[in-house]
């Protein structure tokens, strides 16, 4: 009687994996040498906007003014280069993060100045261009189309005045914005 139980039980189990439909795929038969058959088939895929933004330094260090820079109220330093990565249209903004640069007082009885304007930072994407008002609000830097690689070199110009710039430690966060739209 067990032998019976048991077998049934095999049964069983062998119809039921017989019974599963089978999913119908492609197929392909060759014969003779050399033998080749192709079967057709597809794939598919979505590719979103990607963007990407290199900065070659995350912060620059302005050159120090000397005595021909306060008389001729500015100096000159050249900042980070950007490169832009994109299969996109996109635009790369700047802005300043707050209006007024951060200040630290480094000479005794010479408090640094605590009102100096993120508009006393001026910048250009050419070294002998026209040099641009730093503000708060964003400003287009540079835009393009799909690329591999776009970079554009900053370049910034500190205005000093021998009246408002005491010596003192400043600094001044700038925000680039990368989108594509």
């Amino acid at each position: 009687m067990r032998r019976i139980g048991l077998f049934a039980t095999i049964l069983a189990s062998a119809a039921g994996i017989l019974a599963v439909p089978s999913v119908a795929r492609a197929q392909c038969t060759a014969n003779g040498a050399p033998a080749s058959c192709g079967v057709p088939g597809s794939v598919s895929m979505t590719a979103g906007r990607v963007v990407r933004l290199q900065v070659s330094a995350g912060s620059t260090l302005l050159t120090a003014p000397t005595p021909a820079d306060f008389d001729g109220g500015f100096n000159a330093t050249t900042g980070p280069t950007l490169t832009v990565s994109a299969n996109a249209t996109w635009t790369l903004s700047l802005r300043a993060s707050a209006a007024m640069w951060t200040a630290s007082n480094t000479s005794p009885g010479a408090p640094a100045r605590t009102n100096k304007a993120a508009g006393d930072l001026k910048w250009s994407t050419a070294s002998n261009g026209s040099f641009n008002t730093l503000s708060t609000s964003d400003v287009n830097l540079v835009t393009g189309g799909a690329t591999a690689s776009n970079a554009t070199t900053l370049y910034f110009q500190t205005l000093y005045n021998w009246t408002l710039d005491t010596p003192g430690s400043y600094s001044l966060s700038i925000v680039l914005t990368l989108t594509s739209p």
